[in-house]
């Protein structure tokens, strides 16, 4: 029998993969990208993804992106957000979506998950995980092996295509019971215990709510939110600040056509990267800000180099540091 794996490369996704196995299935592994999830960690110096998990058990896996969905979704998700930017519900329904095309697309019977009950309360408690599975169009189709003797009998049990007596009834959110099965599976170098999202950050969300309220909301502009110091100079005009050299570098390399780049001369500092529309004013409001995290060593002021390549402007500004009173007023 086929089945659809949804493997996200963390520790109960894995347990689930090796349990799969051992049930004998044919299993195609399938892995979403967002912008947003922490999954892939390196735990004893080994990185740890869904692509190696299922290379190891010898399972096809195919990644996906499904970054351009997430973001529609994320714009007004029907369920509403948890406690901060966390869609979860929708989230969940989005992936059981795009699952049950694959499904269908190879002549899967079902979709298994690593969802153990009661461990994220927006949406694995049992009345969402209903609820979830109806609004996705899979109301019976989904296995989940950590918590399934906890839940309704699904169709692959009732039908024999697994069996029932070898699943299991894990629930909460310790991660205890996990971790004796993973020792006594042999996984002793097993991936991260909780991957985590980033929308359920409270300084990350500030960051979504101020994008989502000024635009454009696309993958650019995501991927912008996960590096450095974000400060909102206008309501077309965000300016970002490395905190140090990787930082720095993520800046240049995620400059796109129309960014202002600012930089220190003359004083060591950090990159800073303007995007939007800016005026003299958040010009100067931006050389000031990178002022002040400047290393100037008993100076007062620092000469800055403003670039904006596809316009051809290079230019060296004076700027002395904004005080921290006013670069919070500005902060996000």
């Amino acid at each position: 029998m086929k089945a659809v794996l949804l493997l996200s490369g963390g520790l109960d996704s894995t347990l689930v993969a090796e349990l799969m196995v051992k049930e004998g299935l044919d299993v195609l592994a399938v892995n979403y990208k967002t912008p947003f999830c922490q999954c892939d960690k390196h735990i004893n110096g080994c990185a740890h993804t869904a692509q190696t998990v299922a290379a190891k058990l010898g399972m096809p896996c195919r990644s996906i992106n499904a970054g351009d969905d997430f973001l529609a979704m994320l714009k007004a998700p029907k369920h509403g957000y948890g406690s901060h930017m966390n869609p979860c519900q929708d989230c969940r329904i989005l992936f059981f979506k795009k699952a049950k095309e694959i499904m269908l697309e190879i002549g899967a019977g079902f979709i298994i998950t690593g969802e153990v009950v009661g461990q994220r309360p927006m949406s694995q408690l049992k009345r969402q995980i209903a609820l979830i599975e109806k609004e996705a169009g899979l109301e019976g189709l989904v296995l989940r092996p950590l918590s399934a003797k906890l839940l309704p009998p699904s169709i692959p049990e009732e039908q024999g295509w697994v069996k029932r007596d070898h699943m299991l009834a894990i629930s909460g959110r310790s991660r205890k019971p996990q971790i004796a099965l993973a020792k006594e599976l042999g996984l002793n170098d097993y991936p991260c215990a909780a991957g985590g999202c980033l929308l359920t950050d409270e300084g990350f969300s500030r960051r979504v709510k101020d994008l989502l309220a000024h635009g454009p909301v696309d993958m650019p502009n995501m991927q912008l939110l996960k590096t450095g110091r974000h400060f909102r100079l206008a309501p077309s005009a965000k300016l970002v600040i490395g905190r140090d050299e990787l930082q720095n570098n993520t800046l240049l390399r995620l400059a796109k056509p129309g960014d202002h780049l600012f930089k220190t001369i003359d004083v060591a500092g950090p990159v800073a990267l303007g995007r939007g529309v800016f005026t003299p004013e958040q010009i100067a409001l931006s050389i000031r800000a990178l002022c002040r995290y400047a290393d100037l060593n008993g100076r007062t002021a620092a000469d800055i180099l403003h670039t904006l390549p596809e316009e051809g402007v290079v230019e060296t500004l004076k700027a002395t540091p904004m005080r921290e009173e006013e670069l919070g007023r500005y902060r996000v």
